[in-house]
């Protein structure tokens, strides 16, 4: 069994979209119309036949709620891995992306959160070891 899946509710697919490619560097994999909304999912670069992330209407009550709640408590919905987190802080920051927590070292890895602009909180780690 594998993760084949996973999503983050957004509240506008189209600057997700724009977002998450043209600022996390993430690749467009499937942009199918539905209605109003898109089956809209990004994949890694370095892993475009993996996993792929949903970028979720957060259009239902119950998912606008617990998105809120999370971010209100400083919860990240995701984790990205990268190599260098001081690296990554540096080139988003240079970008404009609004960090909540700078780089910390948390013992095994090194973690900072930032802002997605679509009602989330990502966290980006870098695993030592």
């Amino acid at each position: 069994m594998r993760i084949n899946l996973a999503s983050v509710f957004v509240d506008d697919q189209a600057k997700a979209l724009r977002f998450y490619t043209d600022v996390l560097g993430f690749l467009k994999k499937a942009d199918v119309p539905l209605g109003g909304h898109s089956w809209l999912t990004v994949v890694s670069p370095d892993a475009p036949e993996g996993t792929e992330l949903v970028l979720e209407p957060n259009q239902h009550p119950a998912a606008k709620a617990y998105q809120e709640a999370l971010a209100a408590d400083g919860i990240p919905v995701n984790s990205f891995a990268v190599d260098d987190v001081h690296a990554e802080f540096a080139r988003l920051a240079g970008l404009g992306v609004r960090f909540v927590q700078e780089p910390t070292d948390m013992g095994p890895v090194t973690t900072a959160i930032l802002d997605d602009t679509c009602g989330n909180l990502i966290q980006i780690a870098e695993y030592k070891g």
